[in-house]
């Protein structure tokens, strides 16, 4: 079984590099529940109201991802971690003042219980990118329920990313800076990344 999982900040590149790593390496794409998730609109309106119920339907999403990863034995690529969820999302609202303090105690001690019973990926790599390229790959990506996330919101996360990837110790990892890199048109930046995977993995250059 191999297990690698993609983290970074929204607008960061997740997805496309999910989608390209998966050809490549012939891989199972998991990707984010985003498109069928029924709280994402209504939190970006209203993030006090919303904050728990995104974040458990978020933690119960991916906790079922990885659980299944480990029943069928299946070679993955995973578009976010549950790791994020706890230790940048619900810690970055509950720290701004929008997810109450029993919310977040209660959520913690969900994800705390979950991920005892999981194995970490083999691999995490994260996607570090400005918030200036987070800006425009959020636009260029057209989401109208996006539009209103706030810069503040952006730059809170990415701190908390930063934190949290430079303190991740429960595997291996690579952090890849994504400002002005393009993935989908520039085959010799796609190329650096797998590179680094086959070295990192399986000892190759």
């Amino acid at each position: 079984m191999l297990h690698i999982a993609i983290a970074g900040n929204i607008g960061s590149g997740k997805t496309t590099l999910t989608e390209l790593l998966s050809k490549h390496f012939k891989l199972v794409a998991l990707y984010e529940d985003v498109d069928t998730n029924p709280y994402l609109e209504n939190f970006y309106n209203d993030m006090k109201r919303w904050s728990f119920n995104l974040q458990i339907y978020f933690l119960n999403s991916r906790f079922s991802q990885v659980v299944n990863i480990q029943k069928q034995q299946l070679n993955v690529i995973q578009d976010r971690t549950i790791y994020e969820d706890a230790h940048i999302f619900a810690l970055n609202l509950y720290e701004m003042g929008l997810m109450d303090e029993i919310d977040f105690k209660t959520y913690r001690d969900l994800f705390d219980l979950m991920t005892s019973f999981l194995r970490p990926p083999d691999l995490l790599i994260y996607l570090q990118a400005d918030v200036s390229t987070l800006v425009k790959q959020i636009q260029i990506r057209g989401r109208e329920y996006e539009t209103s996330i706030r810069i503040d919101y952006l730059q809170s996360l990415n701190k908390k990313y930063e934190n949290w990837i430079n303190n991740y110790n429960l595997g291996k990892k690579l952090i890849i800076n994504v400002d002005n890199k393009d993935f989908l048109h520039n085959p010799e930046d796609l190329g650096v990344v797998i590179n680094l995977i086959n070295a990192e993995l399986f000892g190759l250059f």
